[in-house]
């Protein structure tokens, strides 16, 4: 997947909103692999809901969201499958993670699908981001910014044409924030991929061609 096009998206809540001003919403705007975008947005303004159309979770909007030259809505739950596993990650906003399993176990359960990272990457990453002690402890009892790099970890361990991380560094220090933020492009680049990641205050440090307003 090279491109990601929103052509006149319009999310149906926000119909009959005559003074909405963004620089996605009701524009031809093009996301390309390769590339780094931020999206900035007050609450409301329909950032995570922008996240959730990407991955098909959701389809309440009105216009075209096309994968290269497919319209989402045209896309088999198959074709789905095979492109959360190859040409999508995300990072969400909530997490996701499972309690009861271990910080590396939430991480190792979708790695033994995709087969992508050694488990000596992981502990790596463990020990860049000042966790390499809450590698065997349950997920429940780590805080929330430890779970977001937890989250951030379980997200890279796949191929990828393109990253989408909603909000993900909200709880975590500068010091930590600019770590996530050098091993997320470094996982970017080593694939020539894309990301798309979110903020409504808060960014994570990263190089970006193109910031925009929703």
């Amino acid at each position: 997947m090279d491109k990601i096009l929103f052509d006149n998206v319009l999310p149906d809540v926000f119909v009959g909103n005559v003074g909405l001003q963004s620089d996605v919403w009701r524009r031809e705007v093009e996301f390309l692999k390769g590339k780094t975008y931020l999206l900035e947005a007050e609450s409301g303004k329909g950032k995570s809901t922008f996240c959730s159309y990407i991955v098909g979770y959701r389809r309440d909007y009105s216009g075209r969201i096309m994968f290269n030259d497919v319209d989402l809505r045209d896309m088999s739950i198959k074709k789905w499958t095979d492109v959360r596993k190859y040409n999508l990650s995300y990072l969400f906003q909530e997490l996701r993670l499972f309690p009861e399993l271990t910080a590396f176990e939430n991480i190792e359960i979708k790695n033994r699908l995709t087969k992508f990272k050694s488990k000596e990457d992981i502990v790596k990453w463990f020990e860049r981001l000042g966790i390499s002690d809450k590698l065997d402890e349950k997920v429940r009892i780590l805080s929330f910014g430890q779970q977001q790099r937890v989250a951030m970890m379980r997200a890279l361990v796949q191929p990828f044409d393109f990253i989408i991380a909603d909000e993900p560094i909200s709880h975590l220090d500068e010091d930590n924030s600019k770590t996530m933020g050098d091993i997320i492009m470094e996982e970017a680049e080593s694939q020539g991929a894309g990301i798309i990641t979110t903020s409504i205050g808060k960014r994570i440090e990263m190089r970006y061609d193109n910031i925009l307003k929703l």
